[in-house]
């Protein structure tokens, strides 16, 4: 089952002391000259990253890597979600023998603090999935989700990358949160899907605390 790829910070940061992110200063120069082009961006969600794998007769839970451990409630809630014969026939019908990995977070209450703003009970939110090397678009990733009755991290804002920058500096409340409590930030996609030279996803977070420290 593979982990998920790590998702950049756009600006560089001060490793010498403040810890401020170099406002303008960016990490990746392929990110600076799309800087300017349409990126969709979603809510970040504050919770345990949750890896949902189909291999092709049966489902598998992990967590952000292998070694990883899922809180006990969580796991039963992954249960209720993907186990048992019904949604084993869903996987098989819509996948048969493909491989398919569900990224997304379990949230709420006892699952980070200040989850139970989010929600009094235990949930589980997808904002990715990965059909053997290929990342499903936005569209075919609702399609899936409906048929596992499954959330969606919302999306907050298209525009350009400073758009983003000037929208999360605002302090927003997150959107999916069932009681008034900060968002942690936004994850953002180009509006066509790009990589890399490397083959790298081109994909960026932002986050509130990011720009707590005077940038």
């Amino acid at each position: 089952m593979k982990e998920y790829h790590k998702i950049e910070t756009i600006f560089e940061r001060d490793m010498e002391g403040s810890k401020k992110l170099f406002e303008g200063k960016f990490r990746n120069p392929t990110i600076e000259y799309l800087k300017d082009n349409q990126w969709i961006f979603t809510e970040k969600v504050d919770g345990t990253n949750i890896r949902v794998h189909w291999d092709g007769h049966k489902v598998i839970f992990g967590g952000r890597t292998d070694n990883a451990q899922i809180p006990a409630i969580l796991v039963q809630k992954l249960n209720e979600l993907f186990s048992g014969q019904v949604n084993e026939e869903i996987f098989e019908q819509k996948f048969g023998e493909n491989p398919i990995t569900i990224y997304g977070e379990g949230y709420g209450a006892k699952i980070q603090k200040g989850g139970g703003l989010y929600r009094e009970d235990i949930g589980f939110i997808v904002f990715d999935i990965q059909v053997r090397d290929i990342f499903l678009e936005r569209e075919n990733i609702e399609d899936l989700a409906k048929s596992f009755n499954l959330e969606v991290v919302p999306i907050v804002l298209k525009g350009t990358i400073q758009e983003a920058v000037n929208y999360v500096k605002s302090k927003p409340n997150s959107v999916i949160a069932k009681q008034e409590k900060e968002m942690e930030g936004v994850v953002g996609k180009s509006l066509i899907e790009l990589k890399n030279r490397k083959g790298d996803r081109l994909i960026v977070k932002i986050k509130v605390r990011d720009f707590e420290y005077g940038v």
